[in-house]
């Protein structure tokens, strides 16, 4: 009677998937054991990128395209021809995933599309300042570069900036990223207690996303300066987030927690996917960097290992996770299982796991290629997402074909798993 029940909750599931539109899930044991599949899907993604960049604006008004703004006509409303040109944070992970990928695979291509994306920005950003009429920063070219006010304006485009550095070291960036770390150090919204906050939906929340905005940054500033300031700062960070945000009954991160509810606070509803996964890669970035004789160091460690079980738990059979990691009828996420995979991957190559946690990531990742298609489109990411208190926004947010959010977590997953040991390439 259960399996009979088993079998008529899976055709449900099979059924909702269908009737939402999401993709079918192809068996990920066939697409994993494929010679080469991984190293011909993160080349398909990322050389989808590179003839999608084209490094030009655009005048919406007539079609025309320029190399430059001063290119065009006065009074030209200009924008992107490319959403991989901008300001934005999914931008910054794209270039940190390309830098690792064209480590990984000694393909130079990839970096240099990085080092381009941030010149391009800072070569072009003026324009669209000095012609800003007010429209909403987030539908306004390269805004969040010339209105720092939110972690996501500056934290994760400036953790790529840093590494660009590395190549192209600058003056210009490095003024950039020590005035965002300042920034962040200085006049961010904070919590008394020093934890990072935004003044939305209510004043003040604590997106568990900003682990990422805000570590990715800090962490590099202190590797890049050899300041201690900024380690300290992050550490402080995640310990504070998961004072907040971890909930020790299912092992998971509640998406938000609001502070004015007195007099303890209170956590949000939901444990979504994708803010997990950027706190587990929040604190892979800030152990790399991390000195062995750090103070904090054996408790992150503790809390990486604590999060990462806790995860684990809520993995399905194909190597996926849902949008709702508690809620095996919401639908499986791509980006989310990317975020896990590396993340597990990155620790067991950093010798932070055991090898035998390797078969958890070489499970994700095997999902994940169900979901990459030949040509190097993206399937089953979940679009922007902000916090709500009611689980169906969650259940129903939409997953348009190689959506934005996701594409990076992806490249960024498959470079970690193709250095670990016994994944295959």
């Amino acid at each position: 009677m259960r399996r009979r029940f088993r079998r008529f909750h899976a055709s449900l599931r099979i059924a909702a998937t269908l009737a939402l539109g999401l993709p079918a899930v192809r068996p990920a044991a066939l697409v994993a054991q494929q010679p080469g599949a991984t190293e011909r899907a993160v080349r398909a993604i990322a050389d989808g990128v590179l003839r999608d960049a084209t490094f030009q604006v655009v005048d919406p008004a007539t079609g025309q395209r320029y190399d430059a703004p001063a290119q065009a006509p006065a009074g030209a409303r200009l924008r992107l021809a490319s959403p991989y040109h901008d300001w934005r944070y999914w931008n910054g992970v794209m270039g940190v995933a390309m830098l690792r990928l064209s480590d990984v695979l000694r393909d130079p291509k990839y970096a240099a599309y990085a080092r381009r994306n941030v010149a391009f920005a800072f070569d072009n950003y003026p324009w669209f300042q000095q012609h800003y009429a007010g429209e909403p920063k987030w539908e306004y070219p390269f805004a969040q570069r010339f209105i720092m006010r939110e972690l996501d304006d500056y934290g994760s485009m400036g953790a790529s900036v840093v590494d660009v550095m590395r190549l192209d070291p600058q003056p210009r960036y490095r003024e950039y990223v020590l005035q965002a770390g300042d920034y962040a150090l200085t006049r961010q919204g904070r919590l008394p207690d020093g934890t990072l906050v935004r003044d939305f939906p209510v004043k003040w929340t604590l997106w568990a996303d900003d682990l990422y905005m805000s570590v990715s940054l800090l962490a590099r500033l202190g590797e890049l300066t050899g300041d201690r300031r900024w380690l300290d700062d992050a550490a402080r960070q995640v310990i504070d987030f998961h004072r907040h945000l971890f909930d020790d009954r299912t092992g998971l991160m509640v998406h938000n927690w609001y502070s004015d509810v007195a007099p303890q606070g209170q956590r949000g509803v939901a444990f979504w996917g994708r803010a997990n996964g950027w706190a587990l890669v929040a604190q892979a970035d800030l152990l790399d960097r991390l000195p062995r004789d750090h103070p904090q160091r054996a408790e992150l460690l503790r809390l990486l290992r604590r999060h990462i079980l806790g995860v684990a738990r809520y993995q399905g059979g194909d190597g996926l996770w849902h949008q709702l990691l508690d809620r095996d009828d919401s639908y499986l996420e791509t980006s989310a299982t990317a975020m896990f995979a590396y993340t597990i991957a990155h620790a067991v190559n950093a010798g932070w796991l055991e090898p035998r946690y390797g078969s958890i990531a070489q499970r994700a990742w095997a999902g994940v290629l169900t979901r990459i298609r030949p040509d190097g489109q993206v399937e089953g990411v979940c679009t922007g997402t902000g916090v709500s208190d009611n689980l169906v926004d969650y259940y129903h947010r939409p997953t348009p074909l190689n959506d934005i959010h996701g594409v990076a977590t992806v490249l960024l997953a498959g470079a970690e798993m193709l250095k670990l040991p016994g994944a295959g390439r």
